[in-house]
């Protein structure tokens, strides 16, 4: 038996990974591989740093890309092998002409979620423009998208499944820079990463739009380390490289924002 209640002791999302715990438990016992919705990004860190705790139990995590945001996870015993082939997604096209009415991912998202699906069976939505877009969704899901899902916001669509092969990932902008610091506070890092007052980053951040590797932060003094990932909520993310210290005793951060 799994430590249920210790592992779940001060996590945030603790349904969710209440849950997952329970999924665990159910591939020990089954010997058999067991596979989550799609999950959260702040979802997904807080199952990685519980798992890492565990030597009874493997993960495999994947979304349909590499970058994406949103992944399912397969849950297996140790003793069995297990990749992230096993991980099941399925890609929609979702088609129609957007020139004269323009949709956003969160038009996109309000269409399938009216025909009476929940959130967790959908992953990824890559908008296409014009074009319309693609969305990634457990297969179980296909048939029943590709019958209601006929309209997004005025627009009539064709929707149907294609392969993962098809899926037209855009690579994320990123621009490298680096800053010298006094400190390693978060506000003064992000402040300079994301090019930013100081004050205005100490509103964000006590509003909880910053997240650290995920997890929301409400102290402007938390320290950054190397490899931490910043995320503020409509602007982006920064991912902290080599940390060094200067002759007059500051910090030289490397940085990677993304957008």
């Amino acid at each position: 038996m799994l430590p249920r209640e210790e592992l779940l002791k001060g996590v945030e999302n603790r349904e969710t990974v209440a849950r997952v715990v329970d999924q665990a438990e159910q591939a020990i016992k089954t010997w058999e591989i067991v596979l989550t919705d799609f999950l959260s990004p702040p979802e997904l860190a807080e199952i990685r740093e519980i798992f890492q705790r565990l030597t009874d139990v493997e993960l495999a995590i994947w979304g349909g890309y590499p970058q994406a945001e949103r992944c399912r996870v397969a849950i297996a015993r140790s003793d069995l092998p297990l990749d992230q082939s096993q991980v099941e997604v399925a890609v929609l096209d979702i088609a129609g002409n957007f020139l004269f009415d323009t949709a956003t991912h969160r038009d996109f998202l309000g269409s399938m979620l009216g025909t009476g699906i929940v959130r967790e069976k959908t992953g990824d939505i890559i908008v296409l423009g014009e074009r319309g877009a693609q969305a990634i969704v457990v297969p179980e899901m296909v048939e029943f998208l590709e019958m209601n899902l006929t309209q997004v916001r005025s627009v009539p669509v064709k929707t149907q499944r294609i392969d993962l092969s098809e899926l037209k990932i855009r690579q994320p902008k990123k621009k490298e820079m680096t800053t010298v610091e006094a400190s390693l506070r978060l506000d003064a890092v992000a402040s300079a990463g994301f090019g930013m007052s100081r004050s205005k980053m100490v509103d964000l951040i006590s509003g909880g739009d910053v997240r650290v590797n995920w997890k929301e932060i409400s102290q402007a003094s938390s320290t950054i380390k190397s490899g931490d990932l910043i995320a503020i909520r409509g602007k982006g993310r920064l991912e902290i490289g080599d940390i060094a210290v200067t002759k007059k005793q500051r910090y030289r951060v490397q940085m990677t924002k993304y957008v």
